[in-house]
């Protein structure tokens, strides 16, 4: 099915929301702030030699590790895969647990690799060095926030959603959702959604239509987030006895099963082509793209494949700063557009769970740990795999790398004060991260740390918001000293993430 088709399956009167409120009032009075910050170290602009052999070693680096964390990710989501069918033919609490700590599992390494975008390599675009275009499948694979309504059924809570976030005014597909559901639609679950409409194909073309972005991106139905939503549902902040009305997620008892509490009757068939089985099938063709799509990200870093070739070919002084410039520019803009604005501070100041980035499952704490650690792997030259636990700590070291990073070349330029400046500033950022991990693992998941209540000066998304600002900033003196441009895109976030308690403007 063609993306125009879209229009014609789904009624008009769609109803599109994300994960939760979207109440946009913050406090804009900046708390006494405690948190503290190393100094700056700047070097003047060309004052670190560009040394092409050693160039050479870190970029080719800095291709072993994508390649790596790319194949971890394309090894989870196939253990996903398995773990869905398990799912598919015996539908209990057992397999449904199981599929969702696979899911969980699968962010681990692919979270890491967030670092390679924003740099024209194979996840944003097909035609680097060129860079003409933006086609890659990240929009595909990781887009959010999600538009579930589209998906499945949602329940309405007026203390959650807003009226902006009812309806997209017009998308790609032409769908124009302009009313929520009654309540007795909602209760009869008779949405006008793909899993409530029999004539829908579930199909590779209708999840094609996932990276149309309308206004406010509330029309994605692939990758990562959509599965994420069909096994959990949306996270009403419920634990297994009692459902919150959505302004009191803090109080909501910790079951060890944080996010959204779909039933496992959900999945459960009793005729052929019910929604049960819809659900099932949905969930078969969007893991299979998500493997593919994973698969041709993965295969532009190996070994021949003409990305591969063109980006570690470092032969000149000018192609050594132009790979050391790319590099760069995914860790800075990573660390402060994209995760400490887009993921976070939006969120933040507007304790707003639909812009949570994984707000079905709770696992939104993660996805910071791992993009962040993504910055520090391409820093260092180092990735240490991927956890499968889910204790914190990567096991799985098959594809490991230990190798030449930034540290090494700044230590072979002999310029430690830099190499000790931009140390700081990881650690820092991986204190404050190390903190969210521990609330969410303590009961105190993202949702609940975004809280007007508990918005304070040592707030840990508060301090790693900040902390990823001052990295950012440091990793740009990184790129002066190298005689590099600029290396942190402003046109990634619209945040100020100096103050991360002030609204992102839209």
């Amino acid at each position: 099915m063609k993306l125009t088709k879209l229009a014609a399956c789904i009624a008009a009167s769609t109803l599109l929301i994300a994960c939760g409120s979207d109440n946009k009032s913050s406090n804009n009075d900046k708390p006494q702030d405690t948190f503290k910050i190393p100094a700056q170290v700047t070097a003047a602009k060309d004052s670190i030699s560009i040394n092409v052999a050693n160039v050479k070693k870190l970029v080719d680096t800095n291709a072993n590790i994508a390649l790596a964390a790319y194949e971890d990710s394309v090894t989870t989501a196939k253990a996903l895969k398995t773990a869905l069918a398990a799912l598919k033919a015996t539908p209990t609490a057992d397999t449904l647990k199981a599929a969702k700590q696979a899911w969980l599992v699968a962010r681990e390494p692919y979270g890491q690799t967030e670092v390679y975008r924003f740099r024209s390599s194979p996840i944003d675009s097909t035609s680097y060095p060129e860079n003409t275009n933006e086609d890659g499948p990240e929009g595909a694979i990781n887009a959010w926030p999600l538009g579930e309504a589209l998906i499945d059924y949602v329940k309405v809570n007026t203390s959650d959603f807003g009226d902006d976030q009812v309806g997209v005014p017009a998308n790609q597909a032409g769908v124009n959702g302009n009313g929520a559901l009654t309540a007795a639609q909602a209760a009869a679950n008779t949405a006008n959604n793909i899993i409530g409409q029999s004539a829908i194909t579930i199909d590779a073309d209708l999840l094609d239509n996932s990276a149309t972005e309308a206004a406010g991106e509330r029309d994605v139905i692939a990758g990562y987030h959509a599965i994420e939503f069909l096994l959990w549902g949306q996270d009403l902040n419920t634990t297994n006895q009692a459902v919150t009305d959505g302004t009191d997620r803090d109080k909501a008892v910790n079951t060890g099963n944080m996010g959204g509490q779909r039933p496992v009757s959900d999945f459960v068939s009793t005729q052929a082509g019910d929604k049960a089985a819809r659900r099932h099938q949905y969930l078969e063709v969007a893991v299979d793209k998500l493997i593919a799509d994973l698969e041709q990200v993965r295969d532009g870093w190996k070994a021949g494949a003409a990305y591969r070739t063109a980006f570690t070919t470092v032969t000149t002084e000018a192609e050594a700063k132009k790979r050391l410039e790319e590099i760069l520019t995914g860790m800075g803009t990573l660390s402060e557009g994209e995760l400490g604005g887009e993921r976070m501070q939006i969120a933040y100041a507007g304790n707003s769970q639909e812009d949570e980035h994984s707000c079905f499952s709770d696992n939104t704490h993660r996805d910071v740990v791992l993009n962040a650690l993504g910055v520090a792997n391409s820093y260092y030259g180092d990735y240490a795999g991927y956890d499968s636990t889910l204790n914190g700590t990567a096991n799985v070291t098959t594809n490991a790398v230990k190798g030449y990073g930034f540290d090494d070349y700044l230590a072979d330029a002999s310029k430690a004060a830099m190499a000790t400046g931009v140390k700081a500033f990881l650690d820092l950022t991986q204190t404050s991260y190390n903190k969210v991990d521990a609330a969410a693992r303590d009961g105190k998941p993202f949702d609940v740390l975004i809280m007007p209540a508990n918005r304070n000066a040592t707030n840990p998304v508060r301090e790693t918001i900040l902390a990823l600002n001052a990295q950012s900033t440091q990793l740009q003196n990184l790129a002066t000293g190298l005689g590099l441009g600029e290396v942190v895109d402003p046109k990634a976030s619209n945040c100020n993430t100096q103050n991360p308690d002030a609204a992102c403007p839209e």
